[in-house]
């Protein structure tokens, strides 16, 4: 298939797979002609890929995990051991941004509390 069907299957735009291809997560056949050129098994890594920015992994993580990971019913379960060091890594570092962020708000809260008051 052509990248504008795998855009439809996937409802990734064209413009998303020409990047994930310059990223290295996606490998497409060319045609003599400089077409690209997709199989079913795209749809799948595709999924994966953004299944794996939705969790917070960058493209570049995304590249080193992407071979470990395995789709089980729609579930993506991690390949190889040393995957879930990296998952639990990229977790910590999420809830550190929030915590990060939580603080932030209740800064933010102290300050539009104060103002309020003084009105």
């Amino acid at each position: 298939m052509r990248i504008g069907e795998l855009a439809r299957r996937t409802g990734v735009s064209e413009r998303a797979l020409r990047y994930y291809e310059d990223q290295g997560l996606l490998r497409p056949e060319r045609r003599p002609s400089g077409y690209r050129v997709y199989g079913d098994a795209d749809v799948a890594a595709v999924r994966r890929i953004r299944t794996l920015l939705a969790a917070g992994l960058s493209t570049a993580q995304i590249v080193q995990v992407l071979p470990c990971v395995v789709d089980d019913e729609g579930v993506l379960v991690p390949g190889c051991p040393e995957l879930v060091d990296e998952l639990v890594r990229q977790s910590e570092r999420i809830g550190a941004a929030i915590d990060e962020l939580a603080a932030t708000r209740a800064n933010l809260d102290t300050i539009i509390t104060a103002h309020r008051r003084a009105s």
